[in-house]
C-alpha cells in the first residue's frame, strides 16, 4: 500500500491520497460497490493518516485515553464503482475544532470524482465517553494539515 501527501490542485491545503483496489467482497448482487463500502475506504484513508502523522488510533487510545468517532457524515454518491476499479481516496481537512474536525473526502477513478463526503469526526474520552479537546500536541499537528 503507497500512500501519498501532497498540495491538491483543486485547494491549497494538505491531502493524503490512500489507493483502494475494488475487490469482489466489496460489490453488491448488482456487482457495484456496495454503498457503506464507500464510508468503509474513507475510513482506511483517515486512519492510515492519523498513522502517517505520528499519531495511530491504538497509541492515542492506550496514551491519550482518547478515541476518534464519527459524528455526521454528508455523503453523495455519483458514479458507481465495480470489480477490480482502481480508486484512490483522497483526504483533507475542511475544519479543525477544539473537540472535533471535519473532513472532506473524496473516491476518485481515472480523475474522476465518484464519490465525495464531508465526515464530521469528534474526539471523545475513554474515561467519561463525552466529548473532549483534542490533545494540544495531536490538534498542533492537525493545525498545520488545515
Amino acid at each position: 500500500m503507497h500512500a501519498s501527501k501532497h498540495p491538491s490542485p483543486d485547494q491549497h491545503k494538505p491531502r493524503f491520497t490512500l489507493p483502494v483496489r475494488v475487490y469482489y467482497e466489496d460489490t453488491d448482487a448488482a456487482g457495484v460497490v456496495y454503498y457503506p463500502n464507500y464510508l468503509k475506504f474513507c475510513e482506511r484513508a483517515r486512519t492510515e493518516w492519523l498513522r502517517e502523522t505520528g499519531f495511530g488510533q491504538k497509541a492515542l487510545a492506550a496514551e491519550q485515553h482518547i478515541v476518534f468517532v464519527v459524528r455526521t457524515v454528508q455523503a453523495e454518491y455519483l458514479q458507481a464503482a465495480v470489480l477490480d476499479d482502481q480508486l484512490e481516496v483522497v483526504t483533507s481537512i475542511e475544519r479543525l475544532g477544539q473537540a472535533s474536525l471535519v473532513f472532506a473526502q473524496k473516491i476518485v477513478r481515472d480523475s474522476r470524482v465518484i464519490f465525495e463526503a464531508l465526515i464530521t469526526i469528534a474526539c471523545i474520552s475513554l474515561e467519561s465517553r463525552k466529548a473532549a479537546p483534542i490533545p494540544p500536541a495531536v490538534r498542533a499537528q492537525f493545525a498545520t494539515l488545515v
